[in-house]
């Protein structure tokens, strides 16, 4: 009880982190988008590393059938997911992306328990209902054109992928070994193709400020957190709280003047809140849970 309640705040404070850090990344608008990300990701992978080897631990290598999940999670989960957003909101008001964002809890309740061969859970499903509805209320919907909703779709996929394609990497390597090799593979990939695509530029003061918080707190902190939350709960059950992600951001908002508190955005956070509650209920899949990082003392194996 006391690990699975770790495990549901660490996840919360994931998402409230990722919410939260909104009008950071804001910051980086007119700055070069994929050498933008692979600046930030490899801050956050060194500073994953770093407190690898603080903790006494080592970075297990990747088998050949952990490949393929880390390169689709970059691909879709990280690089992906950030073009996405950036180019939806051009054919999107920025609630109808995050309507359609809202319902990745619900994909992963449904999608996750399949993948490992397993009924859906009725608590997390009816949980990330909920969540998606509270989610819908909280954005206010929103309206769209041209390619709007097909991005808007993708955004919400590549939100899911980033949990779906790390499940099974997760179980085997652990949480965060996971989260620092997918830093360190977004960043080689965005700086070859950024430099291809965009181009590098020395950052600004403000940018510099922005993408040292994005890589260290949003990516290193975040990432860790999030994929041992998933490790312990289930990818399913910590799904519903992906909807608090919303929540910090109305918060993040309403502090900093941004936006008034309304109503209906105040139900629509009940909402998520009463759906993560149901969600969380019950008990996680058993699974076999690996240790946050390799004692020194012994030898990652990895399939060769």
């Amino acid at each position: 009880m006391r690990k699975g309640g770790t495990a549901i705040a660490a996840g919360a404070m994931s998402s409230v982190i990722v919410g939260a850090s909104v009008p950071v990344t804001g910051m980086l608008q007119a700055y070069p988008l994929l050498t933008g990300q692979a600046m930030r990701y490899a801050l956050g992978g060194v500073a994953l590393l770093v407190w690898i080897r603080l903790r006494g631990g080592r970075l297990p290598v990747p088998g050949r059938r952990d490949w393929p999940a880390l390169i689709g999670l970059v691909a879709t989960g990280m690089l992906g997911f950030n073009a996405c957003v950036l180019y939806a909101q051009r054919y999107a008001e920025p609630g109808f992306v995050a309507a359609v964002l809202g319902a990745s809890p619900l994909v992963l309740a449904l999608v996750a328990p399949l993948v490992a061969g397993r009924k859906p859970a009725v608590a997390a499903v009816v949980g990330a209902v909920v969540v998606v509805g509270g989610v819908v209320v909280l954005s206010g919907g929103g309206s769209w054109h041209g390619p709007g909703l097909l991005l808007a779709l993708l955004t919400m996929a590549g939100e899911a992928s980033f949990t779906l394609f790390a499940v099974g990497v997760v179980r085997r390597m652990g949480g965060l070994a996971v989260a620092t090799w997918c830093c360190l593979v977004a960043a080689g990939v965005g700086a070859v193709v950024g430099t291809v695509l965009g181009g590098w530029q020395v950052p600004t003061v403000r940018e510099g400020v922005a993408l040292v918080v994005l890589g260290v707190v949003l990516t290193a902190v975040a990432f860790g957190l999030w994929y041992f939350a998933v490790a312990q709960l289930g990818a399913d059950r910590a799904g519903v709280l992906i909807g608090l992600m919303p929540v910090a951001g109305l918060v993040a908002s309403v502090a900093l003047g941004a936006q008034a508190l309304t109503a209906v955005a105040l139900a629509g956070a009940v909402a998520v809140a009463a759906g993560c509650a149901i969600g969380l209920r019950g008990r996680a899949a058993e699974v076999d849970h690996p240790p946050l990082v390799e004692p020194v003392t012994q030898v990652a194996r990895a399939e060769r």
